[in-house]
């Protein structure tokens, strides 16, 4: 428990130092964090899991039949990347998603919203809280939550679950499985109230 402990330590350090290194003149560091770490479930994999063992099985089904009964090669070839992406859905999206958020970093400041992420090349993204509109927080019993910056199309909800590397770009910008969630979203409308202050 205590080398747990020591690591959640280490990584909230690390986090507050990368997102200091973004900081301008005048700016003031009031949160820093990571999204949840490591492999789980999220509520869209209720459709997702029996979706991908459905399209695994029958891919693999597809080439068992193709190769007992001796089908062209051209048929054996053609299921091998449907029987991939199976597999990638089955098991590989967990171990993509993973290692999308060991990149990713948050920072709130008195004048912006910082989120780093990147897995070949590190991206930046600020918004601005005196222009920040649409902030909305989803929490779980847990206490972490996700908060989004922006409008959420209802359609596209399922766009944010690493199910395929990438997609997170679509979506609006969040904190995604954040700790403390509703405390992070309460110093969110705070730092807001005072920079549309000044």
């Amino acid at each position: 428990m205590f080398d747990n402990q020591t690591e959640d330590w280490a990584a909230a350090q690390e986090a507050e130092q990368k997102i200091k290194l973004e900081l301008g003149p005048n700016e003031k560091l009031l949160w820093s964090g990571r999204p949840k770490q490591g492999i789980f479930l999220r509520g869209t994999d209720a459709f997702l899991i029996p979706f991908s063992l459905m399209w695994g099985g029958f891919a693999v089904f597809w080439e068992i039949i193709v190769f007992r009964n001796h089908a062209p090669f051209l048929f054996r070839l053609f299921g091998i990347p449907f029987v991939l992406l199976g597999l990638y859905m089955i098991i590989g999206r967990f171990f993509a998603d993973a290692s999308q958020r060991r990149k990713i970093i948050y920072g709130l400041t008195n004048q912006r919203v910082i989120i780093i992420s990147g897995l070949l090349s590190r991206q930046v993204k600020t918004l601005n809280l005196k222009t920040l509109s649409d902030i909305s927080l989803a929490e779980r019993s847990d206490e972490r939550g996700t908060i989004s910056f922006g409008r959420i199309n209802p359609r596209y909800m399922w766009i944010n679950t690493g199910w395929w590397p990438g997609l997170n770009l679509l979506a609006v910008p969040n904190f995604d499985t954040i700790e403390k969630a509703k405390e992070v979203y309460e110093k969110i409308r705070r730092a807001q109230n005072e920079a549309e202050k000044n």
